[in-house]
């Protein structure tokens, strides 16, 4: 199943796209990688999920918001290039989380983005390689995510 059908299919609702946050462009497109810039876990009245792990959320609300994440990504990407089935696979993520020093659970939270392609584009197509750091993120938002696809 394409990947806009299996969107609808799962009753799943894209945010906003959100605007550039700096001088960058949102997606790269060469030859058939599309390259996309980190984004945010907007929500659908456009505001952000903002907070750290290990102090104002759990890996639960975590995993929410890396969840919401994959959404905005989507999002964007639709706003980019116009058809969402154009994606043929998830190459390679980078999950960012906004955390306190003594939180260690950011692959858990992370898994809420690689669980959410994984539904999208099957498990082979859905699971890339991965990387799941903490940090501090721009505007205290919970999570952030920047991915590389395949493109048909």
């Amino acid at each position: 199943m394409r990947l806009e059908e299996k969107i609808k299919e799962l009753g799943l609702h894209l945010p906003p796209p959100p605007p550039p946050g700096g001088v960058y462009k949102p997606v790269i497109i060469i030859d058939k990688m599309m390259y996309v810039s980190g984004q945010g876990p907007v929500k659908s009245d456009g505001s952000l999920i903002k907070g750290k792990l290990g102090l104002d959320f759990g890996i639960k609300e975590g995993y929410e918001a890396a969840r919401q994440v994959g959404l905005t990504m989507l999002s964007t990407m639709k706003d980019q290039i116009g058809d969402l089935n154009k994606v043929k696979r998830l190459v390679k993520t980078l999950g960012m989380v906004n955390s306190q020093p003594d939180f260690y659970d950011h692959p858990k939270v992370i898994n809420g983005f690689s669980e959410l392609m994984v539904e999208l584009l099957g498990d082979d197509l859905g699971k890339g390689a991965r990387s799941a750091v903490g940090m501090i993120l721009p505007g205290n938002i919970a999570v952030e995510i920047e991915a590389i696809f395949e493109m048909y």
